[in-house]
């Protein structure tokens, strides 16, 4: 676990760059697959302000387990729309209620679904066997061409995917489908938020304006000119 523990620390650390640089005005924040100050914010069903959050959120929480937890855990965290999925292994049923604690107190958690398991850490075949999954379950996702892709997180861990967005009745049930007929896939969590229909209306960005396309009114005629005076 624990060498699992540093690679992680390095990634929560190139985050911190990351994030650095976005705030400070040095490169734009990506959020939801499109860069903050540009086209695409919409595409995401959370507000701009819960999308930074959640990339905060998991940021903090990362490095809290890490220096509280240290190589008792290997936790997997992930925010969306500021609930909290945890995976992942730990020592003991101890250890995975401190892991609960601690992400708990991170500021604007609103709430934590905890699914680690007291288990051994996997090697590095169930890890690839994991990723394959996660893969193969978001190519199915962009196939369908009626679930919002970029709204749907997927995580995978020892072969149990979790879904993760803020979709409607339909969509979860669309998108678990999906996800059961993917190979390899023993089990599928849900961690989504419904939403009904009307609410999902109100989160569709407006409609663009109109676009003229044809060809400009001619300018009207010039007056003519008067006549010189005579001499």
């Amino acid at each position: 676990m624990k060498s699992q523990q540093l690679i992680r620390l390095g990634a929560a650390s190139l985050s911190v760059v990351a994030l650095s640089m976005a705030l400070s005005g040095c490169a734009p924040l990506i959020i939801g697959g499109a860069a903050v100050g540009g086209t695409l914010m919409a595409v995401d069903r959370r507000s701009s302000g819960a999308q930074i959050d959640d990339q905060a959120i998991e940021l903090r929480a990362n490095n809290r387990l890490t220096d509280q937890l240290g190589g008792r855990a290997n936790v997997y965290v992930t925010s969306y729309n500021r609930q909290v999925l945890l995976t992942g292994e730990v020592a003991s049923e101890a250890t995975r209620l401190d892991a609960e604690r601690i992400v708990s107190g991170v500021d604007n958690v609103r709430s934590v679904v905890n699914e680690l398991k007291v288990m051994n850490s996997p090697g590095i075949t169930q890890r690839t066997s994991d990723s394959l999954i996660t893969g193969r379950v978001k190519a199915g996702l962009v196939d369908a061409r009626d679930l919002p892709v970029t709204g749907i997180k997927v995580t995978t861990t020892n072969n149990v995917v979790y879904l993760m967005g803020r979709v409607t009745a339909r969509e979860s049930e669309r998108a678990t489908e999906i996800a059961r007929n993917v190979d390899g896939v023993q089990r599928v969590v849900r961690v989504f938020e419904i939403l009904t229909e009307d609410e999902l209306a109100r989160l569709a960005p407006p409609p663009a304006a109109p676009v003229t396309t044809g060809s400009p009114a001619p300018a009207p005629a010039a007056a003519p000119a008067p006549a010189a005076p005579r001499q």
